[in-house]
């Protein structure tokens, strides 16, 4: 009976020793259960002025961060610079204890200027943007009248091409060419979030234009095609919110929602049909009130232009460079 008990107590001993050295520890239960894997920590920051969305993505693990499509602020009427959208990014980093490892643009902006400089100077992370921007490059060169600026890329850190890949801390990312808005967009697939700039809006605000110089809206619809054949949960951050029927911004969806419920894919679900809706509603559309502006800047991987002997910085506005003036009330007052 003595023997029975005492080898009962020890096949006890055994199991408890073995469920100790198999059960994870509560830091490591933490890490596990804490934050899924592949799914980056996403915060957006609206600029009311240009309509545009700025990202924070964060590995929650590693606590490193890319900045994408960050604002300079720039005032038309006065010409006057600031740093204060540049500067909510900087601040939301470093009360978060964040470490920047990229700063990206999605394209060259043609409605804001980028803060890619100002915050590489702040923060020593690397500026990249597709390696397509030479075709922009060399295209707004001749519109600026620049037969000197160098349209290689240089600019940047790195330029990516479809199908690199890179690191948030510890979470993949991935690059796909978006043409379309641009010759030079492209969208970054950071873990199960997707940057799709000017591609897809919000569902209710439809789809971005294609007129702009190097546009093409058949580009467009393949874009779009591409990005709606990632997973249908894949989290889908756009470039622009212009509040339909006066909402609130809104940036977020997924690939499901869009492909059930984007009015411009509902409307005009085949190639031909989107092209004509595309082209048509482009051709009504006024020019971005600082394309001018933000392509000299933009091209240069947001570094604003050499002052000149007087130490003031000037900007050139080509005429006639552009179709798709509005020439109505509104536009003249």
């Amino acid at each position: 009976m003595i023997c029975a008990v005492w080898l009962l107590m020890l096949d006890i001993m055994f199991f408890c020793s073995n469920l100790v050295t198999f059960l994870p520890t509560t830091e490591d239960a933490m890490q596990t259960f804490r934050h899924s894997p592949g799914k980056p920590d996403v915060v957006g920051f609206y600029d009311m002025r240009t309509s545009s969305v700025q990202y924070v993505v964060s590995d929650p693990v590693t606590r490193r961060c890319a900045i994408i499509d960050p604002v300079l602020d720039f005032d038309e009427k006065s010409g006057a610079i600031a740093t204060h959208h540049a500067n909510e990014l900087l601040d939301y980093v470093a009360s978060q204890g964040l470490k920047v490892e990229w700063i990206l643009d999605t394209h060259p902006h043609a409605d804001h200027f980028s803060a890619a400089q100002y915050l590489k100077e702040k923060t020593g992370a690397p500026k990249a943007i597709g390696a397509y921007v030479t075709q922009v490059q060399a295209l707004w060169k001749d519109i600026y009248n620049w037969p000197d600026f160098p349209d290689d890329g240089r600019q940047w850190d790195h330029l990516f091409v479809e199908g690199d890949t890179f690191h948030v801390g510890e979470i993949e990312g991935r690059i796909m060419f978006s043409p379309g808005h641009t010759k030079a967009s492209i969208t970054y697939v950071i873990g199960d979030a997707a940057f799709v700039h000017d591609t897809l809006f919000q569902p209710d605000g439809g789809t971005a234009r294609a007129d702009f110089p190097g546009g093409n809206a058949h580009k467009l619809w393949d874009s779009i095609q591409a990005i709606l054949a990632l997973p249908d949960d894949t989290r889908l951050f756009t470039g622009h919110d212009y509040m339909p029927g006066d909402r609130e911004p809104e940036w977020e969806s997924t690939v499901s929602v869009q492909r059930e419920t984007n009015i411009h894919l509902q409307d005009s679900p085949t190639a031909e049909s989107f092209i004509a809706l595309r082209n048509e509603r482009d051709a009504k559309l006024p020019m971005p009130k600082l394309i001018l502006h933000a392509l000299q800047v933009n091209i240069r991987g947001g570094d604003l232009p050499e002052p000149e002997d007087n130490g003031r910085r000037y900007l050139k506005i080509p005429l006639d460079a552009l179709p798709g003036a509005a020439w109505d009330d509104e536009a003249r007052s």
